[in-house]
């Protein structure tokens, strides 16, 4: 399209003086994006902290950040520049696009795979084993979120790095609380960045990124090729293409596995969790195929992957209710026109992929916890642009086929293992959405016995 063809002019929602929407968006801004979109239609403006973004929004921005255009009119560097800056780095996965973006996801493609964990199921057993017994005991109230993050890091890390910092995990998410809630999503102001928690706990991220870079060269040239890892593969790229791998950008990327998947997988598993507890029926369906998994033995790729379909559907639906990925964040490349509404180069822009995820022309009764949606002939997620949980386009999540094993993985072992329940009965899932969208750092849960030694 061109400019001559845009024929509507776009609407601001209204918010508060300074502030704008960021009251909004602090309640929820799925809610809220969703809302817009109905009252305003698929473009719309919003200011946050005195910044004005347009947003895109629904199944026509879904499909649109999967088309051609889509990929050549939108950039991500703007919004993730902080961060690079932040570390003393030059790029990062996340914030280039194009040709140094494919060189970066090329070098990583093999370390974040499911090929990585290949014949390593059973190891992932053990270490999930190992948390659930280290901070999951009788009798005791679970903060959830805490203790998946924590599973988190050890699984991570063994399987992506070779080893499990437990002693970092606090200062990783006190960093990644920061960075992302000041300098990328731009909700907090910067002075609080001086903070001196912050400044020690990125400090200690920075001496973990230093400890896994030395740990490297003093291993170099010891390993099998098959049981290198993914920071073998960004430190071999270090050394062979320095101008694609810089030594400026090592800390960032070594330690970027605990950044990307501490808040996301730690959120995504704590509220599954809840949504299983939360109905009783889907709890003993899933209970019942985890037991016959596991009472078949060692756990291989199709085992996991085909023999648990409630699960599998409650992961989705869990998935669609409380997506991580609300929205995508970037910048626009050149004019364009969108949905009859002129985007101008520069303009800074949310894509929310994740509207379609709440409404009922795509998911009849969105607000039921229905796990069946997923199934032949329903098949609801497949309709064009409708389901978008690790986003779309050209920054769709690396790491999505190795977080979707993860996740059945560590939920199969949970359910099988533990008999947990809500506290009180009738308890409502309290959310937060800073950093990133997930269950509140307060919601807990009671350890009432093992099911399983």
């Amino acid at each position: 399209m061109t400019e001559s063809t845009a024929v509507h002019e776009t609407p601001q929602v209204k918010g508060l003086p300074l502030l704008g929407n960021v009251l909004d968006m602090a309640r929820g801004p799925a809610k809220f994006f969703v809302d817009c979109y109905r009252k305003y239609g698929p473009v719309f403006r919003v200011r946050i902290m005195g910044q004005t973004y347009t947003v895109i929004a629904g199944i026509e921005a879904a499909n649109f950040m999967s088309s051609r255009e889509g990929k050549d009119s939108l950039r991500s560097k703007e919004f993730w520049q902080g961060l690079v800056e932040e570390y003393g780095a030059t790029r990062t996965l996340v914030g280039v696009d194009g040709e140094p973006h494919k060189q970066l996801r090329d070098i990583m493609r093999r370390g974040y795979s499911r090929e990585s964990i290949k014949g390593r199921y059973n190891e992932l057993v053990q270490i999930t084993d190992g948390a659930l017994a280290r901070d999951w005991k009788v009798g005791e109230l679970v903060a959830v979120v805490e203790a998946m993050q924590y599973m988190v890091v050890d699984q991570l890390g063994t399987i992506l790095t070779g080893s499990a910092p437990l002693e970092y995990v606090k200062d990783i998410r006190t960093t990644i609380l920061y960075i992302l809630n000041v300098l990328v999503t731009r909700q907090r102001p910067r002075f609080l960045l001086k903070n001196p928690t912050y400044k020690r706990s990125k400090a200690r991220v920075f001496e973990l990124g230093e400890k896994m870079i030395a740990e490297f060269h003093a291993k170099r040239g010891t390993k099998r090729e098959e049981d290198k890892n993914l920071i073998d593969d960004i430190m071999q790229a270090h050394v062979d293409t320095p101008d694609i791998m810089p030594a400026s950008d090592l800390v960032l990327t070594v330690t970027g596995p605990y950044v990307a998947g501490l808040d996301t997988v730690a959120n995504t598993t704590s509220a599954i969790l809840y949504t299983v507890l939360k109905h009783p029926d889907v709890h003993a369906r899933i209970v019942q195929e985890v037991d016959e998994l596991f009472a078949a033995g060692s756990v291989d790729e199709e085992g996991l992957m085909k023999r648990l379909p409630t699960l599998h559907g409650a992961i989705m639906e869990t998935m669609r209710m409380y997506p991580i990925a609300v929205a995508q964040m970037r910048t626009a490349t050149k004019d364009f026109v969108f949905e009859g509404h002129l985007i101008r180069e520069g303009e800074l822009l949310y894509v929310a992929t994740s509207v379609p995820h709440f409404m009922h022309e795509y998911y009849p009764e969105p607000d039921k916890f229905d796990v069946d949606r997923y199934a032949k002939p329903r098949s609801e997620h497949m309709q064009s642009g409708a389901y978008s949980p690790y986003g779309r386009g050209p920054h769709t999540c690396l790491g999505k086929s190795l977080a979707e094993v993860q996740i059945a993985l560590s939920m199969a072992r949970v359910f099988h293992k533990l008999d947990l329940a809500l506290e009180p009965a009738d308890y409502v899932l309290k959310t937060k959405t800073a950093p990133t969208p997930g269950p509140a750092m307060d919601f807990k849960v009671r350890v009432k016995s093992y099911r399983k030694p």
